[in-house]
């Protein structure tokens, strides 16, 4: 992760992302453009949403997750993978993709995992985005109603991903690093990655 990348809050809509993101890496493997997968969701009502009126920018979100991956063999897990892999996939892709991703899970999960400290309290969620909001114009500048549909975000990711058991959780679940997604951490030399996914080898 370039920590040079500007934090954004594109959260607040694009959130998991699990569905589309599997509809969208398998037409990215057959070296489609944005705009023509775009088109064929669109056309064929990948979707299935009820108007058109979000697609454009969810499947861009979902394609830019996968270029930021850098990685065409976890393009084709994350297509063809059972649903728990893809979906510690998908992850991955989203820390990648957004530093704000990248930073609560390695800053706060990661070093919950480290300490062998299970409880993630709301308290540890506002803590991170304080700090963040002193260390930084951009974050500070979001409106309280951002930040908090970006938290309701994160604690939604962990559950669908099963770090929490469901949304009211303050308990971590000691998750297991799948090989699928190991193997090619290592080969992005991601090797701070590995923390966020309870992983100290």
């Amino acid at each position: 992760m370039d920590v040079t990348f500007p934090y954004n809050g594109s959260l607040t809509a694009e959130q998991f992302l699990f569905y589309e993101i599997r509809i969208v890496s398998k037409l990215f493997l057959e070296k489609l453009t944005v705009e023509e997968i775009i088109e064929i969701v669109k056309k064929d009502n990948l979707f299935q949403y009820p108007t058109e009126r979000q697609i454009s920018r969810l499947t861009r979100a979902c394609y830019k997750r996968l270029v930021a991956l850098e990685n065409e063999k976890l393009v084709r897990e994350l297509a063809n993978a059972p649903t728990d892999i893809a979906k510690q996939i998908n992850l991955y892709a989203m820390m990648r993709y957004n530093r704000l991703v990248w930073e609560f899970m390695i800053n706060v999960i990661g070093e919950k995992f480290r300490l062998q400290d299970y409880s993630l309290t709301r308290k540890d969620v506002n803590l991170f985005f304080i700090r963040l909001q002193e260390q930084n114009d951009d974050v500070a500048s979001w409106s309280e109603k951002t930040i908090a549909k970006i938290k309701q975000v994160l604690i939604k990711v962990l559950v669908d991903t099963e770090f929490l058991d469901h949304i009211k959780s303050e308990v971590l679940n000691p998750v297991f690093l799948f090989e699928e997604l190991e193997t090619e951490i290592k080969e992005n030399n991601d090797f701070e990655a590995f923390q966020a996914f309870n992983c100290f080898k």
